[in-house]
């Protein structure tokens, strides 16, 4: 063998050493490769799965949180039910506004709004109770009420079964009202009247104008608020309690000084009849009689009294005891109070056609009109 075929032979062996250390290099960087990649995908998995385990935590997270706003909403279960309370509650009253939890608490104010519609409602339908609790008890409403022909009216006359005296009643449309102010004597509880430094007692509770007994025969007597509602409930308890200076629940109708089977009427009955002799505005006249109107220079302001209710001005006394207006002026209260101070009247003048319901104070002398059960 010649040295260059040595040489040769010796340089394909080392070149196929090399080789094989290439190979297994190679087949190490490929298990290192691989290794990488298995690292790399298990980092990958791990991430994904970190990922997916972190967006199952974030899920987990959120149906916490989820849980968390629902428990926090069960906190504010009470708003938010009022929340939607108040949506279902204004739906069905027609307003519509939707529910939402940025609107929770706006919603409360609409809640407070639909609670103040609600109580609204209900104060009508307690108002309608009430309507409908007036016309059991014989109280009607005007806007029942159409005008009457005055040809139709029926006169007739009741007596009063306490003293024996005798009155005059009307019937205009459904109402049978006393055609005469009632002149019942009211004497069982003294009256004691105290303002600052001035007081006085009088032994009654009803007086006649003037202190004169023809006067009472004429225009009949003027009682306190607390008279007229029999307040001390000597013949009913339906308005006992009533008076000056306190507010009370009367239990309608409320007989009052009335006799028997008839009672004081109320500001809505004043109405009934203000509509059936055709309106306020001519109701004075309508009602007024035919002489006695005059004013102190003597100017007539007489009505027609085209209903037959004959009503006489017989003025009113105040607080203070002091009579005046006789000939002027009539007043008549009415059962229905306007706080604790005052109640209405029908109120009537000599200059004028109309028939006016004011409030004035309780401890007015005026006259009654009963009106029948």
């Amino acid at each position: 063998m010649t040295l260059k075929n040595f040489l040769t032979i010796a340089f394909v062996a080392a070149v196929l050493v090399a080789c094989g250390d290439d190979s297994s290099s190679a087949t190490d960087s490929d298990e290192v490769s691989s290794s990488s990649v298995c690292e790399d995908c298990d980092d990958s998995s791990s991430s994904k799965a970190k990922s997916s385990s972190s967006s199952a935590k974030s899920s987990s997270s959120s149906a916490k949180s989820s849980s968390a706003a629902s428990s926090s909403s069960k906190d504010v279960e009470p708003v938010e039910t009022s929340s939607l309370s108040s949506s279902v509650d204004s739906s069905s009253s027609g307003t519509g506004e939707s529910s939402s939890s940025s609107g929770g608490l706006s919603s409360s104010s609409s809640t407070e709004s639909s609670s103040s519609s609600v109580a609204s409602s209900s104060s009508s339908a307690e108002s309608s109770s009430s309507s409908v609790a007036s016309c059991s008890s014989g109280v009607q409403s005007s806007s029942s009420v159409a005008y009457v022909d005055p040809s139709t009216v029926v006169k007739g006359s009741m007596t009063d079964e306490r003293d024996g005296q005798t009155y005059k009643t009307v019937k205009i449309g459904t109402q049978t009202w006393m055609a005469e102010n009632l002149n019942y004597a009211y004497t069982g509880v003294p009256y004691k009247y105290t303002y600052i430094d001035s007081s006085y007692t009088s032994d009654s509770t009803s007086w006649c104008y003037g202190d004169s007994l023809a006067n009472c025969t004429k225009y009949g007597r003027l009682y306190t608020w607390a008279a007229a509602m029999d307040s001390v409930g000597t013949w009913s308890t339906n308005g006992k309690g009533c008076g000056y200076g306190k507010r009370c629940t009367p239990t309608y109708p409320v007989r009052g000084v009335c006799p028997e089977g008839w009672h004081l009427p109320t500001k809505a009955e004043f109405e009934t009849l203000f509509t059936a002799v055709g309106g306020s505005s001519t109701a004075g006249r309508m009602l007024k009689s035919t002489s006695g109107w005059n004013d102190s220079k003597g100017r007539d302001g007489n009505g027609t009294d085209a209903y037959a209710f004959s009503a006489l001005p017989a003025g009113y006394r105040d607080f203070y005891g002091n009579i005046s207006l006789g000939g002027s002026k009539a007043y008549f209260w009415s059962s229905t109070e306007r706080n604790s101070n005052y109640a209405y009247i029908m109120l009537l003048f000599y200059y004028d056609d109309y028939a006016y319901l004011e409030n004035y104070s309780k401890g007015n002398g005026f006259s009654v009109r009963c009106v029948k059960d």
